[in-house]
């Protein structure tokens, strides 16, 4: 058995092998309960209206209007259980179990709303994900493994304030911290406050997200194209030479994702540096300089001034 030292226990291992069957159960159960905040609540630039935010059980999508009511969907880590609660007093819970298929999920939320007299209709089927089934027929994802979940919700816990702290050092346009849930990355954005070139062919969904100039960092707990957790940090519209400026800490490196440089920092290299805070800030600073240096934002205009 793996004796955990103080650190590992704060920072997990969670190899993307070992917990993928789990992430994506998980991810599906998050999409359908996105997908209720995105019917509920009233637009935000950028789609700030539709992310979840970390709490300090889990993750939850804060309150949303219904009519007269507010009701909030929790997934509480802890006890593993999603919570649904309106602030007329009324909760209702469904165990996060093995065995838990996101057709019963989704048939269970939606019957706690119905229950509730919560009237919400979604197009009921994963967006942008590996398989295009249903939510009511997917009886494909049933793994939900608390062990991984758990450690997946510590790294969470730690990041989110990181990202905040830096987040804090930026005087302009800035998004909150939220966990988006058709990716399933927990990102910060900045603003230079020009607006970007009309992407070609752009999707209702892209086009709005990068309507102005960028410099989005954060956490994702890997894919099909990077088969590990990893910070990244990208600047839309990606400036020419940005992938010759410098990287901190070591091991910091610039690949290509989607035609154009990225900045990434794996999970692994942060857990086991000597200070891990510092480790990510260092990244999160170098990268966002890198891209506002040569994208020509105004830098030291856009620093924030401590009280």
């Amino acid at each position: 058995m793996e004796t955990l030292t103080i650190q590992s226990d704060v920072l997990p291992p969670l190899p993307l092998n070992e917990w993928r069957a789990t992430k994506n159960t998980l991810h599906l159960y998050v999409q359908i309960v996105g997908k209720i905040k995105l019917k509920l609540m009233p637009y935000k630039n950028h789609w700030w209206n539709i992310p979840f935010y970390v709490n300090s059980r889990g993750i939850g999508t804060g309150p949303m209007p219904y009519q007269s009511r507010l009701v909030e969907i929790n997934f509480d880590f802890c006890r593993h259980e999603l919570v649904i609660t309106t602030n007329h007093n009324e909760t209702e819970r469904i165990e996060l179990k093995d065995g838990l298929c996101v057709a019963e999920f989704y048939t269970r939320v939606f019957a706690i709303l119905d229950k509730l007299g919560i009237e919400v209709k979604i197009l009921a089927k994963p967006y942008q994900f590996e398989t295009n089934t249903p939510f009511k027929d997917d009886r494909e994802h049933c793994t939900y493994d608390k062990v991984y979940v758990d450690r997946f919700w510590k790294i969470l816990s730690y990041i989110d304030p990181i990202l905040k702290e830096f987040s804090g050092r930026f005087m302009g346009k800035c998004s909150p911290v939220h966990l988006f849930w058709h990716s399933f990355d927990l990102v910060v954005t900045r603003f230079s406050g020009h607006k970007a070139p009309t992407i070609p062919g752009a999707t209702k969904v892209n086009a709005e997200a990068y309507s102005h100039e960028v410099i989005s960092a954060g956490f994702w707990a890997g894919d099909n194209n990077i088969q590990e957790l990893a910070f990244y940090s990208y600047t839309y519209p990606a400036p020419d030479g940005i992938d010759q400026e410098p990287l901190q800490p070591e091991g910091a490196k610039w690949i290509q994702q989607n035609g154009s440089p990225m900045a990434l920092y794996t999970y692994g290299d942060m857990r086991t540096a000597a200070d891990p805070q510092k480790a990510l800030l260092q990244f999160l600073e170098s990268s966002y300089t890198a891209g506002a240096k040569k994208g020509g934002w105004d830098i030291s205009e856009l620093a924030s001034n401590k009280l």
